[in-house]
């Protein structure tokens, strides 16, 4: 009989660790039943769970001692649920083996705590970390990582340490993520930092994957232009570029109310104080529109100007440096000896402070006596940093004072740079240009004219001519400095519009699209273009117009180095005694080497003409077809860069345009006779270009600045006359032109001219040799259609002349040929002999055979009015060869000489076939 109930612990408390069916409980799981040791009634037969979805089971180990064991149907996993509580309950067999009448326990209750394993590891929450800071600092955070871990308990969800690990970094990590330096950053070493950084749990399991930190460096707010190049490279050609296309200016929030920018430009080591052009003071001139008649007193030294042979020179700009030992001579008639009351002295001077206490006179230019007195006629000098000009005039009819010296100071006297100065003498009124600017004299002083003499004088340079008042005539007041296209002229004073064209640079300062601007901007430039001032009140603006200034050089082929850049900025604030300032910036642009063009000049080389051509009151053309043509050099880099092979590299010669400034054709050998040839140009050939010409005994030279193409015009109306042609047979001249006043110089071409002696009437054989020689027949034609009227009005009827000479002759011919062979069959020898005097006779009788050059090239061809014509013009022909005898022998003789030079042994032989 079942009387009694199983009975269990009120409450069990378990542990299971996930992943695991065990449940460890404390107490264990054991039902008691006071019907024992009955069967059945006394067993325990069953533990049941009361709890929904309940993940555990509780089995019968021994139904008499009523153990049990309580398990996990499924794996139990911690991070889903910690813990489970449910209500258990023991049952008894009951009274039978059928398990009937069963009586429960009453119900216990179970907690059971899930024990964690640590299977995941800490994983970061951002994928990248980024933090910026300010240069300069030790900061305690910059910033915290943080990192998680999804395992249940505390000992494995709880991050205990992380650790960077990139090494060598200036940071540190605390357990807590947060992430300082360890020593003061700065932007200029490094602007950026990435470290890597990782993680580990209380289990001392670290991040799978490492998280990267970024921490960028800002630098400490520097009042300042940002954002431009130091260096701004200039390729010739490029027109205008601009210097700062980004630039900025960082105020640091400052209360900024205007900003006043000056950028200036330093080209002062770049030749005379920029990048002019190089040309030659005449040639300037020419093309600045400038009166002519300048003589220039410091030239290149050549044979027909060697004053300055002995003088420093620096050969690429024509500057003469003068170190207070030196002066220069210039000849007697170089410069005329009355100046009148209008002349202008120009010239390029650099000059600094005078050595020692008492400064001397420095002389640039001086007009003295020779000999016997020591009288200054006239005078440019430097003394004191103050130039002066002496003028003493002639006694005329006035003896009165009148002003004599003119005084001017200024700084740029002494300040060592290259300024440009214009005297402009139009007395009494003596006026200044220094750089185009206008000064009038500060001083001037009056004297009484020189009393006239007859004692020569002497024009000097960089050092007056003392010729009295010393026991040897010398030097004094030497000139310490440098001077540079140095010329007066004589009766003309210069416009300012000249003035300021001949001191122009062609480099500056520009401004792209003036009209974008933009509102509030001021702006000036300085007359020379190399200082630009702006101003405005919104920085904005400030920073676009400044983005819109650039560089400029106008030269084909400029001068290559280094153009150095200073921008100077002030700023002014709202209300504030102390304000921002902006550091200067100093940058330079440089400007590369053009390519080198070569001048090449061609055309007929050698040709000739009757002498009756060189005669006639037009002459000879010399050059009509000389072509001037300029090439470059390129080197066209392969494309793929990896390529350095430089024998890959093609070589591209291009053709293009650019300037001439002088054109000489000199004379090879001995120079021309002005009794009896010349060279001859027309001057209205040189109008509407910027060229001019002089003619001398040694050639013929054409200067200015203008096209190659103006230069082969000119150049093809150039004539060569020669009205003594018998003493000369050839003349061989030499062409060479240059560009820049011999920086690029051409090839020589040579010219060689024979003159064929002949007289007007024997027209035919000149036109045989045109025939033997056809390449000469267009340059005859080609230049002067004058000739070929000629010719065409000429050739008919001297063809029709020596036609029916020929046919007369041959007639003759025919008749004494039958009447010889006739006598050589009757008479003796002696009688044979006789008959060649006959022949000798008949050679000097009024007879003359003339062949016709042309019976070779021409078919004979004549009509029957010809014939007629022959008939009755035979009698007068006859007449005509007998008047003309003894002149037509000698030329016939030089005719035959010419045809075998001219042709060779064949043709000769043919001409005695013809005979």
């Amino acid at each position: 009989v079942n009387k009694h109930k199983p009975w269990i612990e009120t409450s069990y408390h378990g542990i299971i660790t996930e992943n695991n069916d065990t449940v460890i409980l404390d107490p264990p799981l054991v039902a008691l039943d006071k019907d024992a040791p009955v069967p059945f009634a006394g067993e325990i037969c069953a533990f049941k769970i009361h709890g929904q979805e309940t993940p555990f089971e509780a089995v019968v180990l021994n139904k008499t001692s009523g153990e049990g064991r309580l398990r996990a149907k499924s794996p139990i996993d911690c991070e889903l649920q910690k813990e489970y509580t449910f209500i258990i309950q023991a049952y008894d067999c009951g009274s039978g083996p059928g398990g009937t009448n069963w009586k429960k326990s009453h119900k216990a209750v179970v907690h059971i705590q899930v024990k964690d394993v640590n299977e995941f590891s800490p994983a970061f929450k951002e994928s990248v970390y980024k933090a910026t800071v300010t240069e300069g600092k030790i900061y305690d955070s910059i910033l915290q990582v943080e990192a998680i871990d999804e395992d249940c308990s505390p000992q494995y969800s709880q991050i205990c340490n992380y650790e960077i690990v990139t090494p060598d970094v200036p940071f540190a990590i605390d357990r807590n993520g947060n992430i300082r330096n360890t020593e003061k950053l700065s932007y200029d070493k490094q602007h950026q930092y990435e470290i890597m950084v990782t993680a580990f749990d209380c289990g001392q399991k670290h991040a799978t994957e490492d998280v990267l930190v970024r921490v960028n460096v800002k630098p400490v707010c520097k009042p300042g232009w940002q954002d431009w190049s130091k260096r701004i490279e200039y390729r010739p050609g490029s027109g205008s570029i601009p210097l700062f296309p980004s630039i900025r200016l960082e105020t640091c929030d400052g209360p900024v109310s205007s900003i006043h920018t000056t950028i200036e430009l330093q080209t002062n080591y770049i030749g005379k104080g920029c990048d002019r052009e190089t040309y030659s003071e005449k040639s300037l001139q020419k093309l600045c529109g400038a009166s002519s008649g300048a003589i220039d007193l410091l030239p290149s030294p050549s044979t027909t100007t060697n004053w300055t042979a002995g003088l420093l020179m620096d050969s690429n700009d024509i500057i003469f440096k003068f170190d207070g030992k030196q002066g220069a001579k210039i000849p007697d008639g170089i410069v005329p000896k009355n100046l009148t009351d209008q002349f202008t002295i120009t010239l390029w001077m650099k000059h600094g402070p005078s050595p020692g206490l008492r400064a001397e006179k420095e002389t640039i230019l001086c007009n003295s006596d020779k000999t016997e007195m020591n009288r200054h006629h006239y005078a440019l000098y430097v003394h004191n940093c103050r130039l002066v000009f002496l003028l003493r005039k002639d006694f005329d009819q006035a003896d009165t004072f009148r002003p004599a010296e003119f005084h001017w100071k200024l700084d740029q006297i002494c300040d060592k740079e290259w300024h440009y100065y214009v005297v402009n003498v139009e007395f009494p009124v003596v006026t200044l240009y220094m750089d185009g600017t206008t000064y009038e004299p500060y001083l001037v002083t009056n004297d009484w004219p020189i009393h006239p003499s007859h004692i020569a004088m002497q024009l000097t340079v960089g050092a007056c001519w003392q010729g009295g008042e010393v026991t040897k005539p010398r030097f004094a007041q030497y000139f310490h400095g440098s001077l540079a296209s140095l010329t007066i002229r004589p009766g003309k004073i210069e416009s300012q519009k000249v003035i300021s064209c001949l001191q122009a640079c062609k480099e500056g300062l520009d401004i792209n699209s003036l009209e974008s601007l933009g509102q509030g901007i001021k702006y000036h430039f300085n007359p020379s273009q190399s200082v630009l001032v702006m101003e405005g009140d919104d920085i904005e603006n400030i920073n676009q117009a400044l983005r819109k200034v650039s560089y400029i050089n106008s030269r084909q082929f400029p001068t290559a180095g280094v153009r150095r850049l200073k921008v100077s900025s002030k700023v002014q604030c709202f209300g504030e005694d102390v304000c921002i300032s902006i550091p200067d910036i100093d940058a330079y642009v440089m400007v590369f080497q053009a390519n080198e063009p070569k001048i090449t000049i061609t055309g007929m080389d050698h040709f000739a003409r009757p002498a009756a051509q060189f005669e006639s009151e037009r002459g000879v053309i010399l050059l009509p077809d000389i072509r001037i043509v300029s090439t470059v050099t390129k080197m066209e880099h392969p494309v793929d860069l990896r390529v350095h092979d430089r024998a890959n590299n093609q070589v591209v010669v291009e053709e293009m345009l650019h300037n001439l400034d002088f054109c000489d054709v000199l004379v090879i050998g001995a120079e021309l006779d002005p009794e009896q040839e010349c060279l001859e140009l027309d001057r209205g050939e040189l109008q509407g270009k910027h060229l001019d010409a002089t003619n001398s005994t040694a050639g013929y030279s054409i200067y200015g600045v203008d096209s190659m193409f103006s230069y082969e015009q000119v150049l093809r109306q150039l004539r060569y006359r020669n009205w003594g042609t018998s003493a000369t047979s050839d003349r061989k001249f030499r062409v060479k032109c240059s560009e820049l006043n011999g920086r690029y110089t051409s090839n020589e071409f040579n010219l060689e001219v024979n003159i064929l002696h002949s007289s007007n009437s024997n027209f035919m054989d000149h036109v045989n040799h045109m025939i033997v020689q056809p390449q000469f027949l267009q340059s005859v034609q080609h230049p002067e259609g004058s000739v070929s009227a000629v010719h065409n009005s000429v050739v008919p009827s001297v063809a029709t002349i020596v036609i029916i000479i020929c046919v007369s002759i041959l007639v003759f011919v025919i008749t004494l040929g039958v009447y010889r062979i006739r006598t050589a069959h009757q008479h003796s020898p002696a009688e044979h002999e006789g008959a060649k005097e006959n022949e000798m006779d008949w050679d000097d009788s009024a007879l003359t055979i003339t062949v016709n050059p042309m019976e070779k090239y021409e078919k004979p061809h004549q009509t029957e009015e010809e014939s007629e014509e022959e008939d009755i013009d035979d009698e007068e022909e006859d007449t005509t060869s007998a008047e003309s005898d003894d002149s037509e022998e000698e030329e016939e003789d030089e005719e035959e000489e010419e045809v075998i030079v001219q042709k060779g042994d064949k043709q000769n032989a043919t001409r005695q076939e013809q005979l």
